[in-house]
């Protein structure tokens, strides 16, 4: 540091750039972690034990943890619905509505509607690129032919 208590310029981080660029990769655990899963390894057996226990003496939170650990909670739930089959863009309108017409009626929720419309938009998209890619090859076919 300087007398004025900045630090010099020559020593500053660049933008962009880390100050420490071979710092611990992405995804790798803690040390605390890693002595917690340590001190569980031996024990692993005992703990699951004293949690079934617990939970066959009536403690709720016991049989709660144990459930949620076997039995894990569902991000979501399948459902049933009509959709017609879907191989054009020019066919997604049809299906669209038919997603909307079930919602109105009751069928499905709208949150599930707009989780499925949303499929469908990315359907789309990839029919677009498919049909994109081949306008495009039919394209280069034809100026090589030149």
């Amino acid at each position: 540091m300087t007398d004025d208590g900045e630090q010099p310029k020559d020593t500053r981080f660049k933008p962009g750039q880390s100050g420490n660029p071979k710092g611990r990769r992405a995804g790798t655990r803690s040390k605390a972690l890693l002595a917690l899963d340590a001190l569980a390894e031996g024990e692993a057996n005992k703990i699951a034990q004293a949690m079934i226990d617990k939970a066959k003496e009536g403690d709720t939170t016991a049989g709660r943890m144990l459930l949620e650990r076997i039995w894990p909670v569902r991000k979501g739930r399948g459902i049933s619905f009509e959709l017609p089959e879907v191989a054009k863009a020019d066919e997604l309108p049809d299906a669209i509505a038919k997603v909307t017409r079930q919602v109105a009626d009751g069928d499905i929720s709208p949150d599930e509607g707009a989780a499925i419309v949303s499929l469908l938009e990315a359907h789309r998209r990839a029919i677009e690129t498919s049909d994109l890619a081949a306008r495009v090859e039919a394209l280069e076919e034809r100026m090589a032919k030149k």
